[in-house]
């Protein structure tokens, strides 16, 4: 059996609070990689390993690790639940193979479990389900089964079923080979003791069975003929049956267990084995020329293919930055040169790593499938494709979502203000979803993220790990500007002062751009439909750039426009004093000018909502969340509990976490996430804008 069919490159992903950093944590127990067993509400787990992640007792950061089980080799990336890391968690799953879902036995699925769930199926990663926590109060294996179900649209096909729940959780029951399965807690787990299933859980086992054996038989024709025919199954052949209809994303194997009471673990760790892809069952990805994007390039699992590989993360180190890479083909040793084709630039590697958490163990070399870290770049950003100098090919890279929320911040004093800079430059490369900008009219830096706690940890960074002394404004909310009818305008940069002149005249239709669901794309399209006559091919580029510099300042407030497409409709110029700059003026001009035609109208950002709460309080929580503009769209009973899923303007949420303390009592709970941008009522519209 070669290699590569020996690796598994996988991630576990849940909702905040579902376990998944305890359940990585006993993988490394088991698999030999720490010989203590971290805890996570100890603030000692490995794998949450910044100073902010023990004390929140949160994963902020993917932590990637290596670690061999029964010959095979795991590449573990341990992803954040709380969806102000949502880049963390996109960038992951970009280049993972396959992925573990985690879910509380006693809540099911929540409102990120759909998230990171969503983001699996939008880059087709196969997932096995895990659900954990099976001896707390509530707990419910049906129920989250049912909700896997009915929530996430998915196939979830139980292959263990636990024995009782809550404090009478003893053990699990392997469906495959029906035998129960007894773990010594006083061993860590690492002892476990097979015996024939107790009476009064035959029945149940043989129905699930029967289900499982159903699903497993749909992938596999030689397990349906016997399935047909009413034979006794061979384990081998429901475990390919399973295998097929996971690798083809049609089948979601179910475990169930308690990480914290060490139950289930290593089952997981051979359903992972069993049943996730390794490098070479994935299919093969479409690259493509960098300067052609119809020009496609395939990209396959072969160690001895020209280099492809994807930098999918940047974390800053006393030593330089480290840059996470997945390698997709061909094979890359230390001290060689590459091309990264996103940004024209080639550049060096001096280092490899294996990374396990925080350590590192040097490398000579890594091939196609292997997760590594490398030293060295300097250029490179996330989702940029490295590969070899002779053969450019660019893979399609990571899409992030829009920041919704703003701060100011200010150095202390003029010694802090250019080590800011500096700071801020490095978290821009580690962070893809923070961003800042000087506001030209107040000379203050304004930073952007994807929620209160995203600015706080970060504000944290520049102080703790930066040592830059910093004041900060209060939060606020990242508007956009949009339009919502079509319009046309000229700009024209004519500028003579003695020798040689600048000349630029541009034509441009700008129209709403709007996506399938009814919401303006966060984004700015450009096309050109100009004669060469008019305006020559060269000067189109120009063009663009004067359009999306322009779309930084809206007519309205200067906020950031969106879901515009600008259409280069017409223009002139001058074979002598025609330049790239005149161009990129004149456009920008003409662009200001649309809007300002085009009905211009502000966005807000809409967070989704879910928030827990008991029964006794549900009326006052439901009154408060309409009188903050909110839109309930879902409730449902959950126990004692009342869960309501509702969409509420961002602007309205500020502090929400203690009013939903005060409301409650201290016994109500939320989460919330970015949905979309939609128009601002025009009375509130007033308020923002005079």
């Amino acid at each position: 059996m070669g290699r590569l069919e020996n690796i598994r490159n996988i991630g576990i992903m849940a909702h905040i609070d579902a376990g998944k950093t305890t359940v990585s944590e006993r993988i490394l127990y088991y698999a030999g990689k720490t010989y203590k067993m971290g805890e996570v509400h100890n603030g000692t787990a490995v794998m949450d390993y910044l100073e902010e992640e023990q004390k929140r007792g949160i994963t902020i950061t993917s932590a990637a690790t290596k670690c061999p089980w029964k010959g095979f080799e795991i590449n573990l990336i341990d992803t954040p639940g709380h969806i102000d890391f949502t880049a963390e968690v996109e960038r992951s799953l970009r280049v993972l193979d396959g992925a573990v879902a985690v879910f509380d036995g006693s809540e099911g699925v929540q409102a990120q479990s759909e998230t990171v769930w969503r983001q699996g199926q939008k880059y087709d990663i196969p997932c096995l389900c895990f659900i954990n926590k099976m001896d707390k109060i509530g707990a419910d294996f049906e129920m989250s089964v049912g909700s896997i179900r009915e929530k996430l649209h998915a196939n979830p096909v139980p292959v263990q079923i636990p024995m009782g729940a809550e404090d009478s959780f003893s053990g699990i029951i392997d469906l495959i080979a029906m035998k129960a399965v007894f773990y010594k807690a006083e061993e860590m787990g690492a002892t476990f003791t097979e015996t024939e299933i107790p009476a009064e859980y035959e029945e149940k086992a043989r129905k699930y069975r029967a289900r499982m054996i159903e699903a497993a038989a749909e992938h596999d024709e030689e397990l349906m003929m016997t399935f047909v025919n009413d034979e006794p199954a061979q384990e081998q052949a429901i475990r390919r049956g399973l295998r097929k209809g996971t690798l083809a994303n049609k089948v979601h194997p179910v475990f169930v267990g308690s990480a914290l009471k060490y139950v289930g673990v290593q089952r997981l760790l051979d359903g992972v084995v069993a049943y996730l892809p390794s490098p070479l069952d994935k299919p093969v990805i479409k690259g493509h020329k960098p300067d052609d994007e119809s020009k496609e390039i395939p990209v396959k699992c072969d160690p001895d293919g020209s280099l492809v590989a994807l930098a999918f993360k940047i974390t800053s180190d006393t030593h330089g930055d480290l840059y996470f890479l997945r390698i997709y083909q061909g094979s890359l040793k230390a001290g060689s040169r590459v091309l990264n084709p996103n940004r024209g630039k080639k550049e060096n590697i001096t280092r490899l790593f294996e990374m396990h958490a925080n350590e590192r163990r040097l490398r000579e070399e890594a091939q196609a499938g292997d997760i590594i870290a490398v030293v060295g770049l300097r250029e490179t950003l996330t989702g940029d494709t490295l590969c070899d100098t002779r053969k450019p090919v660019v893979l399609p890279s990571i899409t992030f979502p829009q920041t919704v929320i703003t701060m100011s911040i200010e150095p202390r004093s003029a010694a802090e203000r250019a080590k800011l800079g500096d700071a801020l430059e490095s978290l821009r490369r580690e962070d893809p979803t923070f961003s800042y900008k000087i506001d030209p009219d107040t000379g203050q830096t304004v930073i952007s993220g994807m929620g209160e706690l995203h600015l706080e940890i970060l504000q944290h960074k520049l102080v703790k790990e930066k040592r830059v002394d910093v004041r900060v404004g209060k939060p606020r909310v990242a508007y956009k500007e949009t339009i919502t009818k079509t319009a046309r305008a000229e700009g024209k940069f004519v500028h003579q002062s003695g020798g040689r002149g600048q000349y630029g005249h541009v034509v441009l239709e700008v129209q709403p751009l709007i996506s399938e669901d009814g919401h303006w794309e966060p984004k700015i399209g450009f096309s050109s439909t100009v004669s060469p006559d008019n305006i020559p091919h060269e000067y189109i580029a120009a063009v663009e750039r004067g359009v999306r510099e322009a779309a930084g300042n809206g007519p309205l407030a200067g906020y950031l426009v969106i879901g515009v497409q600008a259409t280069a409709v017409d223009g002139s110029y001058h074979s002598v004093d025609s330049s790239d700059l005149a161009f990129e003026q004149a456009a920008a001009f003409a662009f200001e000018k649309a809007l300002k035609e085009a009905g211009p109208v502000l966005l807000e950002p809409v967070m989704r909502v879910q928030v827990s709460v008991p029964d006794a309080y549900f009326g006052a929580v439901q009154a408060d969340l309409l009188s903050k503009r909110g839109l309930i769209s879902d409730c449902r009973v959950h126990g004692t509990t009342r869960v309501v899923d509702a969409k509420v303007p961002l602007v309205e949420l500020f502090g929400y976490s203690s009013d939903i303390r005060s409301l409650t009592a201290g016994r109500g709970s939320f989460t919330m996430e970015p949905l979309s941008y939609e128009r601002v009522p025009d009375q509130v519209a007033k308020g923002i804008l005079y």
